[in-house]
């Protein structure tokens, strides 16, 4: 489980909240339980020392023997708290706390003569009660904790399971499945992001589609006459001007057929006819077969189940853009189901290593050295076999391109 996932977030945010809400509700109830418990104290105990002072006055016994020392004191032998407090005319209280276990709740008032009446409540039960209170209100927190947050994470992973529903459409739909939906149900903002991802999805499909039909029609239309053309060249006598015509003429023929090839590539039609294949052998064939000089390393002699003519494809576009593109030496280097094509050239434009290739653009300035199609196609017969194709720059200078074959 990802702990930065959106479901623990939400559980952590209602768990502080509910921390924060229990906190709050449980300091109010302490102080104005406490602030209740010590008016109650304090009542008491001035009750008592009026029922003190009365007594003393009347002359009667208050309980015991007619000892009056520990009812009626002197300023001196007062507490010093209590006796900065007590004021002419007016009693006064004091908490006596110095005994957390057993506290107590002093008052005093002035008699006649320079004498001080005075009583003391015994306040532990009071605060036992109180510390009763606080135990109880915290074990009811944990509690609720214990409840609430796992409903919370329930309740959050019921809208993570659809945002990953999503993200897993929008995915799919960026890996080429088209016709990826979510079809999500509901009327809150996940279900709008769902629907908003759907339509994106179908808008895509419906473009992509109207772009491989248009250049499908286009290659197929274009086939016909360029096959006349072709003849047409093969008919004109030899000289420099013919010379020039059947060059651009099959320029022509090989972009139409590199656009065909794409469309077949774009509708998915292609399907790999897998057999052993010596990828060393085979990187020699296409150097030779396309006429580019390239040295081949291999280490030992590796041979993977792949399709030799997809693959051909593949390292003879990739050959022939390190001979327009780059500076020789060209290296292949072979090993177990990797193969790299490296040039000494200025390597691959940022954008090209940041967006991939794009169709009819060669990422030079120089128009007349290939159409751009060359890296598209050798990515969509990659595709096809199931391999990895990755652009990079190598460290001391050329592009590099690495073919990884499934195992």
């Amino acid at each position: 489980m990802k702990p930065a996932s959106l479901r623990w977030k939400v559980a952590a945010l209602i768990a502080l909240a509910c921390c924060a809400v229990v906190t709050v509700v449980g300091v109010l109830v302490h102080r104005t339980t406490l602030e209740r418990t010590m008016q109650l104290g304090e009542g008491r105990a001035l009750e008592s020392v009026d029922t003190v002072l009365m007594q003393y006055r009347a002359g009667t016994v208050p309980q015991g023997p007619v000892d009056w020392t520990e009812w009626i004191k002197s300023p001196d032998e007062l507490p010093s708290p209590l006796r900065l407090r007590l004021a002419a005319g007016s009693p006064a209280t004091w908490y006596d706390d110095q005994n957390p276990e057993q506290p107590w709740m002093w008052a005093a008032q002035w008699v006649d003569g320079g004498h001080v009446a005075t009583s003391e409540i015994e306040m532990g039960s009071d605060m036992a009660g109180l510390r009763a209170l606080d135990r109880a209100m915290v074990k009811a927190a944990l509690t609720a904790l214990a409840v609430v947050v796992p409903v919370s994470v329930g309740l959050a992973e019921l809208a993570n399971r659809r945002l990953r529903r999503v993200a897993l459409t929008a995915r799919r739909v960026a890996d080429g499945d088209l016709d990826a939906r979510t079809t999500a149900k509901g009327r809150d903002e996940i279900a709008d992001i769902a629907a908003a991802v759907d339509s994106m999805a179908a808008s895509l499909q419906h473009r992509l589609l109207a772009e491989q039909r248009f250049t499908a029609d286009v290659a197929h239309d274009l086939r016909t006459p360029l096959m006349g053309l072709v003849a047409a060249a093969e008919l004109l006598e030899a000289g420099e001007a013919a010379d020039l015509v059947r060059d651009r003429v099959w320029v022509l023929r090989s972009l139409v057929e590199d656009l065909l090839e794409v469309s077949r590539l774009d509708a998915g039609a292609e399907v790999a006819e897998r057999v052993r294949v010596p990828l060393a052998e085979l990187a020699e064939q296409s150097a030779a077969r396309v006429g580019v000089e390239a040295r081949v390393v291999a280490a030992g002699d590796p041979v993977a189940e792949t399709d030799p003519r997809r693959l051909d494809r593949i390292l003879a576009n990739l050959l022939l853009n390190a001979h327009r593109h780059g500076s020789p030496p060209v290296e292949i280097t072979v090993s177990d189901h990797v193969i790299e094509v490296r040039d000494q050239g200025p390597g691959f434009p940022a954008e090209i290593l940041a967006d991939g290739p794009r169709r009819f653009r060669t990422g030079t300035a120089e128009r007349g050295h290939g159409h751009g199609l060359g890296l598209t196609i050798a990515l969509g017969q990659a595709d096809v076999i199931g391999a990895a194709l990755t652009l990079a720059n190598a460290p001391g200078g050329g592009a590099v391109v690495t073919v990884r074959l499934p195992r």
